[in-house]
């Protein structure tokens, strides 16, 4: 008998901790959505920081398939009136207002990320240096917007179809001497975009996920000015979105402040040795009860894990990012609901 006691007590913890867990990650619930008037994602496919002729995920693993893809992105970005055949370099670069236009040219939803500079202006962009996109190592928050319309994103000797932008002078051997031109480069070129003018040439045609960007897990002032900033413009824009974050906090500025806006939570399950205690959690959800998000994004890798398919199970609704593949597009399809793309030209379209 003694030993049937100790068995029920083992299953009612169990029960107890399972039935925790599951409280902790699931996202927020139907009768919420019905209360607040909820809207869907959106059922199309998603260019990831718009569709773009240079920068992420234009690498040699995937060459087969970007060269239609970065034609169509500059085909589309001069149709919209950026650019022209004569251009040797990128025209419509990732994050910029010419990728953005190519997108709603070719009838693409599209994923951004906003940040703030110096100033305090929200601009859109992806990292937090602009090494990679425009071969400056300086960090954006440490720039004012009237800067960055002088630095050029992909400047040549940069080509189309290259992931990397080429180092200005002293960018690796003495970035403390980099400052920014006096004066806007000649000719053609795309920068740092505010996201109010983003939103300007976007109009509503197609729709959005966006993205607030927050480095670390601190919650400071700074992270709840561009959560402020960001939303002013967003509920002043008539086109449809909805917005995601890694932060959780970040979702839960939303499920405080914004009820109705459809609200995603960001995801990268690595492995607790690879990243901190607190993104590791994240990764694996366990922050939900925070924000209690509408849909999940994560790596289209990560599909199948235990995770993402209980928080599908309970009502979320699963998002890829970033398949860059019709190969990969085949691995993870059965697992997603919707796919943010780049790199190759979907099928459906």
């Amino acid at each position: 008998m003694a030993e049937r006691g100790m068995f029920g007590k083992v299953l009612l913890a169990g029960a107890a901790a399972a039935g925790a867990a599951a409280w902790a990650i699931a996202p927020r619930s139907f009768s919420d959505k019905r209360d607040n008037y909820v809207p869907s994602i959106p059922d199309v496919w998603y260019a990831h920081r718009g569709l773009h002729d240079a920068g992420s995920g234009l690498t040699a693993q995937y060459a087969a398939e970007s060269g239609e893809y970065v034609a169509l992105a500059r085909r589309m970005a001069m149709k919209a009136g950026y650019g022209t055949p004569e251009c040797v370099g990128p025209i419509a670069p990732e994050n910029s207002l010419a990728a953005f236009a190519a997108a709603c040219e070719a009838g693409y939803g599209i994923e951004l990320d906003i940040q703030l500079t110096m100033d305090g202006q929200v601009v859109v962009a992806h990292d937090e240096t602009l090494m990679r996109v425009a071969g400056d190592p300086r960090r954006i928050c440490d720039l004012t917007y009237d800067e960055l319309t002088r630095i050029p994103l992909y400047p040549t000797p940069s080509r189309p179809g290259c992931e990397l932008a080429e180092p200005v002078p002293n960018a690796v051997e003495a970035p403390g001497l980099v400052v920014t031109p006096a004066k806007p480069p000649l000719g053609y070129y795309q920068h740092v975009p505010l996201f109010s003018d983003v939103l300007k040439v976007v109009a509503g045609r197609v729709p959005l996920i966006v993205e607030y960007k927050i480095d670390g897990s601190d919650w400071t002032p700074r992270c709840e000015e561009l959560m402020e900033k960001g939303d002013a413009l967003l509920q002043a824009y008539a086109g449809p979105y909805v917005v995601e974050s890694f932060h959780p906090m970040a979702m839960r500025w939303y499920r405080e402040h914004r009820p109705e806006v459809c609200r995603g939570q960001l995801i990268e399950p690595l492995p607790l040795g690879q990243t901190d205690v607190t993104y590791w959690a994240a990764g694996r959800l366990l922050f939900n009860w925070l924000s209690r998000p509408d849909f999940v994004a994560c790596d289209w890798r990560s599909g199948g894990s235990p995770q993402v398919r209980l928080n599908r199970a309970l009502g979320a609704v699963p998002v890829s990012w970033t398949v860059r593949s019709r190969d990969e597009v085949a691995e993870c399809d059965a697992w997603f609901d919707h796919h943010i793309f780049e790199s190759f030209v979907p099928d459906e379209h």
